[in-house]
This record gives structure tokens, C-alpha cells and sequence, in this order.
């Protein structure tokens, strides 16, 4: 019955902006995202914990800010200054603990055209 749902993505040019949003049915201890490119494996680009502490990957810190609204069972990826390396599937995620069950989105794709 747990479900994630995306919304957000689309195409835009260098340079320019997204927010991506996922809305879970249910309140995590931990959400993030992760995005995964053709023929490359999935790999995490922000998660942040109910108190607010975040991760980012190096290679979108400082440029992709990540946050949620615990009210709203939302959680947010503001990508700034995209590139067109961030071209990838993103996919919402979330858990309520190490270990524990992990949920996951149906995947929104990013497109950056230079």
C-alpha cells in the first residue's frame, strides 16, 4: 500500500532549474533521491532524515538542494544550474531505518539539453 509519487521532472536547457517532489502515503524516517543514467547503475544524489540532516553527492553539492515537509509526507530536490550530466531518471526514496523495508518511486526523467 506504500506508495511514492514523483512529479517535477521535464526538459530544460543548461543552466536552468528544477524541483522535483515526491508525495509518500505514509511519514519515513529517511527519504532521498537517486538517479540512475542509460547503462549506468543508480546512484544516490541527496537524502535527508526527519530531524533535517542531509547527504549530498559530490558531484551536485552546491547546486541541488534537498529538503521535506514532514507535514505533507513530502520530500523536494531543488536542482539549480543543471547540467547536461544530470540527465537521468530520478527516483524517489524512502525508509523508515537502516535495514528496514526499502519504497521507492516510479522515476521521473530529467532531460538537460545544451
Amino acid at each position: 500500500q506504500v506508495q511514492l509519487v514523483e512529479s517535477g521532472g521535464g526538459l530544460v536547457q543548461a543552466g536552468r532549474s528544477l524541483r522535483l517532489s515526491c508525495v509518500a502515503s505514509v511519514s519515513f524516517n529517511y527519504m532521498g533521491w537517486y538517479r540512475q543514467a542509460p547503462g549506468k547503475q543508480r546512484d544516490l544524489v541527496a537524502r535527508i532524515n526527519r530531524s533535517g540532516s542531509t547527504n549530498y553527492a559530490d558531484s551536485v553539492k552546491g547546486r541541488f538542494t534537498i529538503s521535506r515537509d514532514n507535514a505533507k509526507n513530502t520530500v523536494y530536490l531543488q536542482m539549480n544550474s543543471l547540467k547536461p550530466e544530470d540527465t537521468a531518471v530520478y527516483y524517489c526514496n524512502a525508509m523508515q531505518g537502516y535495514g528496514s523495508t526499502t519504497y521507492w518511486g516510479q522515476g521521473t526523467q530529467v532531460t538537460v539539453s545544451s
